[in-house]
């Protein structure tokens, strides 16, 4: 270490770092608990440097956010008495502060995805930290993920640390099957009380009026939580001259300033001044700002969300989680008793814990990165949501990123470019430097708000306004601060791309579209054929434009963002696009194809020739010698459509079927009985209908004997017998004579799964005089439930009893029906009587 390092502030984590050190010796994982100010962001790395197990390599650790990163290596590098890039540095995006001679890496989350996909066997790196983990940042999860997938196949003596302040340690640490350690924090009391907002007041009022009030009523530095750079310009300009004198220094800080003003926010006032620090979430937690004894929050934080009308995760104002406001509430005791006002009602309840972003965001990159890993099944600590992740990989499908699970030549490129896919698709798109520049423009464009305050769904009329404001121009119903936001972004896209050609001044009508439908390939759509107001879109859904749209009479649109509803999606923002361009840049979706379908409504085959773009029907034309061999296929959608009551049965079919049910449920043990519930027979109607479908051009050509036998296909001759056996149809009674056993099955009993219904026997009582226990089938488990007829065949008693009812119930039987049927036997003794089906011979 460099002689003019000064020597180490003390901090409440050095007393666990020999246990640290001793934990990662023994086992290749741990979770390290360790409130803000407790030092694990600066100390743990450091700490580790020397250990055997390092053995010289590199230490990486992931900083959720730049301002973090980039304070944590000057920290830990001052520390050393080292310039940053020395033995310590960082690497975040568009800047890299490293060298051959650093040893610890601090990292942005994108760059240690890169790094793990570049470099699977991470060569030179020893161990990997995960920082303020408890944010649950969706590019977090997946880095420790795809590192836990590195270490468990390819390098076992890779240490991985999860550090966090906020996080149930415990599920955490039974995950990983990895040790917890738990370090104290350096905390002094905090008074909590909230500061309620005046009726009809603003954010930036009632900021304002607690600010004043802290630097009145207690000492020391304010820290004031917002939800970003626009609250926060806007609390900026309320304070004003409002702050009493001598006037405190204002300060900002968000991810977004240069590394020179971070720098002084994360240092005292050089003129002693006190300081009022206006800063986004990114003072939670990693960055200690000196001086802070009064928090104020606002309670709100802007985190991402899947936005179903742009289908991309933006940034929306939510309310925080309980653990963040805690953590923030913390931030004034760091160095002496402190004081935390909150700014919404103490009645307000938040959320305990905060969701993850793997649960709430659209997953098309993490898609992305899995195809290029090649292996789905990583080890997250919660899994991608199965529907959301299924979205993800269908749209990769129709940008072309990927060849059924695998990540193409086209997918790779579009992953270097470190973007959403969708906007990376279309910034691939370009033939020339022209379309670059434009390319760049939509991509700004279409992940910015609205600089317009008009309701107009075209989007030619925000570049519009864009290209004017680039000439000086701002029309009255544009936002200034808007519009520049989104020249500085194209910008940089300009730069990032190495585009040196200038943003044109006009563009053709349809240029717009003709770029943005390589971005949104599922929402290009074409005008319905009988309705001018209504677009059938390629993913196969429908959408309405407004009644004063923009757009009307165009032919094609693409639809940059689109409000879902189940009632009427409802077209928000679109360009036209032509179809020249279409059919040149995607011409494998414009297929023909020959269908015969099922015509629900003329209850017949159709064969029509059928002209798509991918799932835009654009012509339909009959066909007059259809292809014979595809009638089975629309017999087979017939049955889907109207059920399998639309097929032959017979009953003695229906109570084949239902005894086989019956079986299943019985015997579960019998091997080979098939399920022939609905639900499985529907969704088996290629393997067993449509053979005996063939040739045939109508359902009713199916006959009775064809169908039976195709239902009962694929059952060995020997399992037909043995259904026969255990459920048989008829049964021999004391009278010799063979009576029928009706089967059934309830489809809607035990909660909906369905069950068999008792099996009937229904006999006269005098065929069973001398039988004295119930008739059993299914190898004896099942009684029969015995429906006792009188001589005119009515129900006189239903019994699965029958001795306990020729001892109980049979006398007043006798006596109540001796007198109606006096031709039939009633003996006294029904135990020795003979059976009989036949009344008494006259006159005895």
């Amino acid at each position: 270490m460099n002689r003019s390092a000064s020597p180490p502030p003390s901090f409440p984590i050095d007393e666990l770092l020999p246990r640290i050190r001793d934990s990662l010796a023994a086992h290749p994982r741990l979770v390290l608990e360790a409130p803000p100010g407790a030092g694990k962001t600066t100390q743990v790395p450091p700490a580790l440097l020397d250990a055997p197990w390092l053995a010289g390599q590199r230490i990486v650790m992931l900083e959720p956010r730049r301002v973090a990163a980039r304070a944590a290596a000057t920290f830990m590098a001052g520390q050393r008495g080292e310039p940053v890039g020395e033995t310590v540095g960082y690497r975040i995006r568009f800047e890299n502060k490293v060298s051959a001679r650093t040893r610890i890496e601090v990292v942005t989350e994108g760059i240690l995805t890169r790094m793990i996909q570049d470099d699977p066997m991470l060569e030179g790196i020893g161990a990997l930290l995960f920082d303020e983990f408890h944010e649950r940042h969706l590019a977090a999860d997946l880095g420790l993920a795809l590192a836990l997938d590195v270490q468990a196949g390819l390098r076992e003596d890779l240490r991985i640390v999860v550090m966090s302040a906020t996080l149930d340690g415990e599920r955490l640490a039974n995950f990983l099957d990895a040790p917890r350690l738990s370090s104290a924090g350096r905390a002094f009391p905090v008074e909590v009380a909230h500061f309620p907002a005046r009726r009809d007041e603003a954010l930036e009022a009632q900021t304002r009026r607690a600010v004043e009030h802290a630097l009145a009523a207690h000492p020391g530095d304010v820290l004031v939580f917002l939800p970003g750079q626009r609250e926060i310009a806007r609390v900026e300009a309320a304070l004003g001259q409002a702050l009493p004198a001598p006037a405190p220094a204002v300060l900002t800080l968000h991810g977004e300033l240069p590394v020179e003003q971070q720098s002084q926010v994360l240092q005292p006032d050089p003129q002693g001044r006190r300081r009022v620090v206006l800063a986004t979430n990114v003072a939670e937690s990693s960055v200690t700002l000196p001086g802070v004894r009064v928090v104020i929050d606002s309670g709100l934080a802007r985190e991402p969300r899947y936005d179903p009308n742009s289908g991309f995760a933006r940034l929306d104002v939510v309310h925080v989680a309980q653990s963040s406001a805690d953590q923030r509430a913390g931030r004034a005791g760091r160095i002496a008793d402190g004081w935390a006002y909150r700014l919404w009602p103490q009645s307000q309840r938040l959320e305990p814990q905060r969701r993850p972003e793997i649960a709430q965001v659209e997953l098309a990159g993490l898609a992305l990165e899995l195809a290029a890993w090649g292996n789905v099944a990583l080890p997250f600590v919660d899994a991608p949501p199965p529907g959301a992740l299924a979205a993800a990989r269908d749209l990769l499908q129709r940008l072309g990123a990927v060849d059924g699970a695998v990540i193409n030549a086209f997918g790779k490129r579009m992953l270097a470019l470190g973007t959403h896919p969708r906007l990376a698709a279309m910034l691939l798109a370009p033939r020339g430097d022209d379309e670059k520049a434009l390319a760049c423009d939509l991509a700004a464009l279409v992940e910015a708000r609205d600089p317009l305050r008009s309701r107009s769904d075209a989007l030619a009329e925000r570049w519009q306004a864009l290209a004017a404001f680039r000439r000086g121009r701002v029309s009255a119903d544009a936002s200034r601060s808007g519009l520049a936001a989104l020249d500085q972004a194209a910008r940089q896209w300009r730069r990032r791309l190495r585009v040196d050609t200038a943003p044109a001044d006009s563009v053709p009508a349809h240029a717009l579209g003709d770029l943005l439908l390589h971005a949104f390939p599922d929402r290009i759509a074409r005008q319905h054929p009988s309705d001018p107001f209504r677009y059938q879109l390629a993913n196969g859904r429908s959408a309405k434009l407004f009644d004063d749209s923009a757009l009307y009479g165009e032919p094609w649109l693409v639809i940059s963002e689109l409000r879902d509803d189940p009632r009427d999606a409802r077209v928000l923002r679109a360009a036209p696009l032509d179809e020249a361009r279409l059919r040149r840049d995607f011409p494998q979706r414009f297929t023909s194809e020959d269908r015969v379908v099922w015509d629900a409504g003329a209850r017949r085959i159709a064969a029509q020739r059928e002209s798509r773009f991918d799932r835009i029907v654009l012509d339909t034309r009959a066909l007059a010698k259809p292809d014979p061999s595809r009638f089975a296929d629309a017999l087979v959608d017939a049955v889907h459509q109207l059920g399998l009551d639309a097929l032959p049965w017979t009953e003695p079919l229906s109570q084949w079927r239902a005894r086989v049910r019956c079986l299943r449920a019985w015997l579960g043990e019998l091997d080979g009985l098939p399920d022939l519930s609905d639900a499985a027979l529907l969704a088996s109607l290629d393997r067993w209908l449509k053979p005996a479908l063939a040739g045939k051009t109508r359902l009713d050509a199916l006959d009775e004997g064809a169908f039976s036998e195709a239902l009962k296909s694929g059952m060995e001759w020997s399992l037909r017998q043995r259904i026969d056996a255990l459920a048989p149809t008829r049964i021999s009674v004391p009278s010799g004579l063979e009576r029928r056993i009706e089967y059934g099955f309830d489809d809607h009993a035990d909660d909906g799964r369905g069950a068999p219904m008792p099996p009937v026997l229904a006999v006269k009582l005098q065929e069973l005089f001398g039988l004295a226990d119930t008739p059993r089938i299914a190898d004896g488990r099942v009684p029969l439930t015995l429906h006792l007829l009188s001589p005119g065949g009515k129900p006189l008693q239903i019994t699965q009893d029958l001795r306990g009812f020729w001892d109980r119930t049979y006398p007043e039987v006798k006596k109540e029906m001796k007198g109606r049927y006096p031709r039939h036997p009633w003996p006294e003794d029904p135990w020795s009587a003979t059976a009989t089906h036949r009344a008494k011979p006259r006159g005895t």
